[in-house]
């Protein structure tokens, strides 16, 4: 059951998914926004959030077809597909770039430093170079962030809540489309020792690497699963490979949890692309994306899966469902 409900985005765009961009030349008046997202356009999780960038630019008085002309671009995960994808929007010259995370802003910041790139989900974007600072950014791209590495220690104190006995923690990611991970690794060796686990990192390539990791865990041991369009791209995977071996997990957005994994806390994805809409609108406008601050996550949400729980074995405590934003039960 759903503690605080948010509106589902479904709407204008219904009668036409987004297609890949053309590569003609938008009429005469009108602007063109390149979008370059991470995931699959097959995958579950992209409709809404095209749906919600597109209802910000309704709100704001751009309607795709008749005063904008947007081209998206899907990387399905893939780092090589998402450099190309990269290139191929800038050489389109669009007025502003939408991308979502550090794996589609990196590339498009070595592409272009003059095309505005209004980024989201990204995290440090102050140390990975792509701002000089929060307040100022400087430079082509703003955007809005992720969440702050110390977040670690919130996904830690959750699993040991429901699993207190466990005595190590996996860190999941791929080094090569979450080159922030390490940040992550530190904050969560600054705090194991207060909860008493050793926190082990698991990079991973592919999926063998995936079942490899998490069952070297052995039985409870605990997973931490990074936000990563790698980790998002093999969900499916993941949740079942810790459900065989028992492996609590947590897991940075909601998704994750209505796929079956135990619980997730993050930051709620269609509010920011809705909220990227405001900065995209206000370029086209003029406004210099230096000189917009970059935004810190507005919302965010415990979701807490009680089957998955009651099939691990798991009690979960009493306080900790009290606080979830929404229980599947």
């Amino acid at each position: 059951m759903r503690r605080r409900e948010f509106i589902a985005l479904v709407g204008g765009a219904a009668a036409a998914w987004p297609l890949a961009a053309q590569a003609q030349h938008p009429a005469e008046g009108m602007r063109r926004i390149g979008v370059l997202m991470v995931i699959a356009q097959s995958d579950p999780e992209a409709q809404p959030r095209v749906e919600a960038f597109e209802q910000g630019l309704r709100e704001l008085g751009w309607i795709s077809g008749r005063n904008i002309q947007i081209d998206y671009r899907w990387g399905a995960g893939d780092a090589d597909r998402i450099r190309a994808h990269a290139a191929e929007l800038v050489q389109l010259t669009p007025d502003a770039i939408f991308a979502v995370s550090t794996a589609a802003v990196a590339p498009l910041r070595q592409a272009t430093r003059t095309v505005p790139i209004v980024f989201a989900m990204v995290a440090d974007p102050v140390g990975q170079g792509f701002v000089e600072s929060l307040a100022r950014p400087g430079g082509n791209a703003t955007g809005f962030t992720l969440f702050e590495f110390s977040i670690a220690g919130k996904w830690l104190g959750l699993l040991k809540d429901v699993a207190p006995r466990a005595t190590r923690v996996a860190l999941l990611f791929n080094a090569e489309t979450a080159p922030y991970a390490g940040m992550f690794l530190n904050s969560l060796e600054a705090v194991a020792p207060t909860f008493g686990v050793e926190p082990v990192a698991a990079p991973a390539r592919n999926a063998a690497d995936i079942q490899h990791a998490i069952e070297t865990l052995a039985s409870h041991g605990l997973l931490m699963v990074l936000p990563d369009v790698f980790n998002t791209e093999h969900r499916d995977l993941i949740i079942a490979t810790a459900a065989r071996h028992n492996s609590p997990a947590v897991y940075p957005y909601r998704y994750f949890a209505v796929s079956g994994g135990l619980m997730s806390y993050g930051i709620e994805p269609l509010d920011t692309h809705r909220r990227a809409a405001s900065y995209v609108d206000r370029i086209l406008r003029g406004t210099r994306p230096a000189d917009l601050p970059v935004q810190q996550p507005a919302k965010f949400e415990l979701v807490v899966n009680l089957k998955t729980a009651k099939a691990l074995g798991l009690d979960v405590p009493p306080s900790l469902l009290a606080r979830a934003d929404e229980v599947i039960e």
